[in-house]
């Protein structure tokens, strides 16, 4: 693993990233569940597992990938 791919994992895992990101991905989260389930939040439809899970992971992903590359940048660091 080079120098900046173990540097971007530490970020990841460390500090206060992925507390924001959790955060983060409850409150955008629960807006897209809303918004694209609403019919099974109201029992009208079957609430869909796998699309619920991506909902919340995609936007925890993004913004560990975001706050990963600025503080990278910040350090001149470029791992991809």
């Amino acid at each position: 693993m080079t120098h900046g791919c173990s540097e971007a994992l530490r970020l990841a895992l460390t500090g206060g990233t992925p507390a924001r990101a959790a955060w983060v991905a409850a409150v955008v989260g629960t807006i897209l569940v809303v918004i694209n389930q609403w019919e099974a939040l109201l029992g009208m439809q079957a609430l869909s597992i796998p699309k619920l899970v991506l909902t919340y992971v995609v936007p925890y992903l993004v913004s560990t990938y975001t706050a990963v590359s600025k503080d990278l940048r910040g350090r001149n660091i470029e791992p991809w």
